[in-house]
């Protein structure tokens, strides 16, 4: 797919928003009958395009049965999969009988498109066997997977071995693909902004931005200075400044005793900071959020970050750069704002609960409830809470979550991660900040595993459950270590 800007532009489909485009490739095998090639076509087009994806895929006429059979049919395939590579998102196979997979594999071969790829087959029906009506694309399947294995390429398996196109169940499989594509053509040309350097304490979220490229993941760092000056040139009455002031207003509630002085100098560094994003394509960002914001412009960035998340433009903290990455794959899997927080306290003696909390930065989307823009505590009694504005807090409520945290191992030259399930309980904690209590089953082995992994305590959270995607995403397309807690 082509670089098509943030996350809001790759996820404008159904909830999410651009429509995604798959390459559509039908098998067929000679001595089978040629009008269920037809059919099985007709049926998967009118799926796709009722479940709203753009196809590529040769005319019906192009050849003889309308679907990939010969070596001919093979280069006809791949010569239109090549003129339109930038746009296809990922390939779906379909076998409405038992099909040639060696037409499909070298069409396949011959293209490298290096997108995800799902292979569906049709059933058959039990009193449809006879020679006119039998599919064998049970059988055919096993064939066409085992030249995918052979060629070295990578592909999604629907839930049952085979099942109808025009089923719920295929329909269930070609939402799950649809995720999966995102998740990994998102990473794949990911661009993650680095506004400003590490804090020195944070040893912790240390990342290699070589391991990082190798999987497309460029990092675009700016100086925090860059932003500050930006910022201080805009006038109070800028229309882009009275905007983002009304937005903030509209977006949490602000006590009367916050100076507008104050709101006014953190809503100027938000459009400092949005435009550095836009014009620099950014995907995702980590922001160096204390202590010289702070010391040297005068507020809290939380409410900066917080808006990019709600827009599907997620901020790590502490230049967290995997932080912000884990984020960016959660949004893209789930399309919902999602949140980078610290595994931070126990909740008494229940070990499978905890408790979740930043300054906040959390957008208003992940919190599921109202919020309040305000000063930092810790930061704000030791720095001064007139220049800490900015603050989101609240309690996150209750419903499902996945966690996902990745990061670099440098010493082994891999990029690892663990993975999971929980949910957000709805128990009082009597907290600062933005604050959520979570129940993670088997939560003292996840524990062991991280401590034992080198793990940061930053994770990436999001409200839905969505860890089946990202599993296949990054496991079988991206090739990197995975923990799945379960």
């Amino acid at each position: 797919m082509g670089k098509a800007g943030t996350l809001c532009d790759i996820l404008r489909n159904q909830n999410m928003k651009i429509q995604q485009t798959f390459g559509v490739m039908v098998g067929s095998r000679d001595f089978f009958n040629p009008k269920l090639a037809g059919e099985g076509r007709r049926k998967l087009l009118a799926k796709l395009e009722k479940m709203g994806f753009k196809t590529v895929i040769l005319p019906e006429n192009a050849t003889s049965t309308g679907a990939i059979e010969t070596i001919e049919d093979a280069h006809k395939c791949a010569r239109l999969f090549n003129e339109k590579r930038y746009e296809i998102d990922g390939i779906v196979i379909s076998l409405p009988n038992f099909g040639d997979e060696l037409g499909i594999a070298n069409a396949l071969d011959e293209a490298q498109l290096r997108v995800p790829i799902l292979v569906h087959a049709e059933d058959d029906d039990n009193d449809k066997v006879d020679i006119q009506q039998r599919r064998d694309a049970f059988c055919g399947k096993l064939s066409v997977c085992n030249n995918l294995y052979q060629y070295g390429f990578a592909f999604t398996d629907t839930t049952y071995h085979t099942c109808k196109a025009d089923g719920e169940v295929f329909t269930k499989d070609l939402e799950f693909f649809s995720r999966v594509c995102r998740v990994v053509q998102g990473l794949r040309q990911a661009r993650i902004g680095q506004v400003g350097v590490r804090p020195v304490a944070f040893n912790t979220v240390r990342a290699s931005e070589k391991l990082l490229q190798a999987t497309g993941i460029t990092v675009v760092p700016v100086d925090l200075s860059e932003m500050f000056a930006t910022a201080v040139k805009l006038k109070d009455d800028e229309k882009a400044v009275k905007d983002r002031v009304a937005q903030m207003h509209d977006y949490g509630s602000i006590p009367g005793e916050i100076l507008d002085a104050n709101v006014v100098r953190n809503a100027k560094f938000c459009v400092a900071l949005d435009r550095w994003i836009e014009e620099n394509n950014i995907d995702a960002c980590a922001v160096q959020c204390w202590t010289s914001i702070q010391e040297n412009y005068g507020c809290a960035s939380c409410t900066a970050m917080s808006m990019l998340g709600e827009r599907l433009i997620p901020s790590a903290c502490e230049v967290d750069i995997a932080g912000a990455v884990s984020m960016y794959v959660l949004a893209l899997a789930s399309g919902n704002p999602s949140a980078l927080t610290d595994w931070n306290n126990n909740f008494g003696e229940d070990r499978e609960m905890c408790v979740v909390t930043h300054c906040s930065n959390y957008p208003k989307g992940f919190m599921g409830a109202p919020i309040e823009i305000s000063n930092l505590d810790i930061l704000g009694a030791s720095l001064g809470y007139d220049r800490s504005f900015g603050a989101i807090k609240g309690k996150i409520a209750a419903g499902p979550m996945t966690f996902f945290r990745m990061d670099t191992d440098d010493t082994e030259g891999e990029i690892h991660a663990y993975l999971g399930e929980g949910e957000f309980t709805d128990d009082p904690y009597g907290m600062a900040g933005g604050i959520g209590v979570c129940r993670v089953e088997d939560l003292q082995e996840l524990m062991k595993f991280m401590c034992k992994s080198g793990f940061a305590h930053h994770v990436g959270m999001v409200r839905s459950h969505c860890a089946d995607v990202i599993e296949e995403a990054v496991t079988t397309y991206l090739d990197w270590e995975l923990y799945r807690h379960s």
